[in-house]
């Protein structure tokens, strides 16, 4: 029901179906921040809900502990999967030029790597807990399901891998780019992760593609930017 405006002037009362909405919506992003910060077993549940403002109750009548919150979290992040519109090879920025540092790109990549690190240790207590095996299984299919739509979108004549497989490879190889990156063992940027993408969806058609010019920041990539115009709804640290 679409509340119906004041007469007066002032602004119609919130419902509160609305208000719950937007505590709920309020501890994620303060969730996000904290997993963020201080990883996933260090980050608190009073401490994310002080940061939110609001009591630890608020949390518990939201959430049903740190796990859940936890893959509230993720469903957050990967709202931009879902639905047709995600373009893994859309590049922010152009490939013919370096991109131009700066703090706020600075900072989307340390909550990268900071979010990806948290995210290492939750699989980690997720692989002993049927429960969240499960659910953390159910969100990854969401990242598989979105490089399936755009693996038959680009699919070259003649392929014979079934669209499903080149899914798999192609989040593998995604998920492999990012743990290889917090190993410190390689970097990559942008322009050579879609060029990996590519050769995994077209291998023959992207073998005769030039080489991409290679800006070295991991900070160009796609994440990033996307973590970037997150940063701008994120509480205050």
């Amino acid at each position: 029901m679409v509340p119906r405006p004041s007469t007066s002037g002032r602004p119609a009362p919130r419902s509160r179906a609305q208000r719950q909405q937007e505590t709920r919506e309020a501890l994620i992003l303060a969730a996000l921040n904290a997993f963020t910060r201080d990883g996933y077993h260090a980050a608190s549940l009073e401490g994310i809900a002080n940061e939110a403002g609001f009591s630890k109750g608020a949390v518990y009548s939201n959430f049903d502990g740190k796990a859940e919150l936890f893959l509230a979290v993720l469903d957050h992040n990967l709202e931009m999967l879902r639905g047709g519109g995600w373009d893994p090879f859309a590049a922010a920025e152009s490939d013919a030029a370096p991109p131009v540092p700066d703090a706020a790109t600075d900072d989307a990549a340390r909550m990268v790597r900071g979010f990806s690190l948290a995210t290492l240790e939750f699989i980690a207590t997720a692989a002993r807990d049927d429960t969240l095996t499960d659910a953390l299984r159910q969100r990854v299919q969401v990242m598989i399901d979105a490089y399936g739509r755009v693996a038959a979108t680009g699919r070259p004549t003649g392929e014979v891998l079934p669209v499903d497989d080149v899914a798999h490879l192609m989040a593998a190889f995604d998920q492999g780019v990012s743990v290889l990156t917090l190993s410190g063992i390689a970097s990559m940027d942008g322009a050579l992760m879609r060029t990996g993408l590519r050769r995994l969806m077209d291998p023959a058609g992207a073998a005769n593609e030039r080489a991409p010019r290679r800006d070295g920041h991991v900070s160009s990539r796609p994440d990033v930017q996307a973590v970037r115009k997150l940063m701008r709804d994120l509480p205050d640290s």
